[in-house]
């Protein structure tokens, strides 16, 4: 059997995945989560062979979550929004799988299949469109500035979040906005997340 364990913000979403998976024969949900945190308690508590995150679950989005995931489970992403920058920040992070959530159940399950035999699967179309989006301008800190900002963090609360100076973070910031050719933090946020960057 594989396990698996789910974790999707959004109640029956998460319920409907729950219950196709359970009819294939060679798949077992071991836990469901409404959250990263409570998501990977699971992980640590059952050390499943695949873990279904949704991308976009607040406070942390599934790429954090993955990143906090041992080797013992793979991961596999589910997002309503294919964003190309985010298939790269998603692999970057050690994701094995990357699928949008209009995929069927059937595709989901044989997904799933191959990550737990230790194979990667990315869907098709959003590997296209990844190759065409245009590269990241924008530095690794800008990219944690931004992405602090688009959680309405002030400029002093990244500071403390990142471990950094408030003029450093002024500084990513400014050269964020002028990357983007946008006039203040909360645009160039904008702008990042809606390229995929962030």
């Amino acid at each position: 059997m594989i396990r698996v364990v789910v974790v999707d913000d959004e109640e029956m979403i998460r319920s409907a995945i729950v219950a196709l998976l359970a009819l294939e024969e060679d798949l077992e949900v071991v836990g469901e989560a409404a959250n990263g945190a409570d998501g990977l308690d699971l992980v640590r508590l059952h050390e499943p062979d695949v873990v279904l995150l949704d991308l976009e679950m607040p406070p942390t989005d599934g790429i954090e979550v993955a990143t906090q995931i041992d080797g013992r489970s793979r991961s596999v992403l589910m997002t309503r929004h294919a964003r190309p920058g985010v298939l790269r920040r998603a692999m970057a992070a050690g994701v094995s799988g990357f699928v949008p959530k209009s995929s069927p159940v059937s595709a989901l399950a044989e997904v799933i299949r191959e990550v737990a035999a230790g194979k990667r699967y990315v869907d098709s179309e959003v590997a296209a469109a990844a190759l065409e989006a245009e590269a990241c301008p924008l530095s690794d800190r800008e990219l944690d500035a931004l992405r602090l900002t688009r959680r309405h963090l002030s400029v002093a609360e990244i500071a403390g979040t990142l471990h950094l100076a408030e003029g450093t973070v002024r500084n990513y910031l400014s050269n964020a906005m002028a990357k983007t050719d946008t006039s203040s933090r909360h645009e160039a946020a904008e702008h990042a997340y809606e390229h995929g960057w962030i």
